[in-house]
């Protein structure tokens, strides 16, 4: 059996998805975290559900801003590394819509129609559903996904940032962070954005832009509040 038809067998993914969900659950639980602004939930819980946004690569931990008491999805991929990532979400309590986040040529390909209208039945069931801001393949670029997300729904947008002062960063397109035990860590939020259900080609994308801006600006600020100002400007 090949490597590759090793990584792609279900006992493999499998245990990688359970070591992952583990991994993170001990990188909760050995760093010191905060909250800024220390009442986010009681900012954001009266006007839930909402679409949650974040940066990808800035993902692994974004289990845990749900609390116990809250329902939330994730949108995840087929690839299959994203069958990992649903496993390990899945272990810790996330629910998960499968599918991209693409609004390219690949829409339809990847499953995207079917994803984005999973999505808008999550959050009318009053589901928060999550999911990654950037454009594929293109790094700290929003697209319009989360965008036309936000206005077909009616839900506002909250912009998220989880950083932890130690980490491995990879160098790979999106910069992906590991975080890694026994450091400081803070979950932030930035400024919500609501988008008009009535909201032409000009305004969606001064949102879409809106967004970016926002999601920089809580990503800087969450790697300087755990003393990584090193960081804070490779952040966002």
């Amino acid at each position: 059996m090949s490597l590759r038809q090793i990584t792609r067998s279900s006992w493999f993914q499998h245990a990688a998805g359970f070591v992952a969900s583990e991994f993170l659950r001990f990188v909760w639980l050995t760093n010191r975290f905060s909250y800024d602004p220390p009442d986010l939930y009681a900012q954001f819980e009266p006007q839930m559900p909402v679409v949650v946004a974040f940066w990808h690569g800035q993902h692994f931990m974004m289990p845990f801003l749900k609390r116990r008491h809250l329902k939330a999805k994730v949108l995840v991929s087929r690839h299959r590394d994203g069958e990992i990532n649903a496993i390990a979400a899945e272990r810790l309590d996330i629910g998960t819509v499968r599918g991209s986040g693409d609004h390219g040529a690949s829409f339809h390909r990847k499953g995207g129609v079917a994803a984005f209208k999973a999505m808008l039945r999550v959050l009318e069931e009053g589901v928060n559903m999550a999911l990654t801001a950037d454009v594929p393949k293109v790094s700290r670029v929003a697209g319009l996904g989360v965008i036309m997300l936000a206005r077909d729904s009616g839900r506002p947008i909250i912009p998220v940032a989880i950083a932890t002062s130690r980490f491995k960063r990879l160098n790979n397109w999106d910069r992906s962070v590991i975080n890694l035990p026994f450091g400081r860590g803070v979950i932030a939020t930035g400024k919500s954005v609501r988008v008009p259900a009535d909201a032409d080609d000009a305004a969606m994308e001064a949102l879409r832009v809106q967004l970016q801006d926002n999601l920089n600006e809580v990503t800087r600020r969450a790697y300087a509040i755990v003393g990584r100002a090193d960081e804070a400007d490779r952040a966002g």
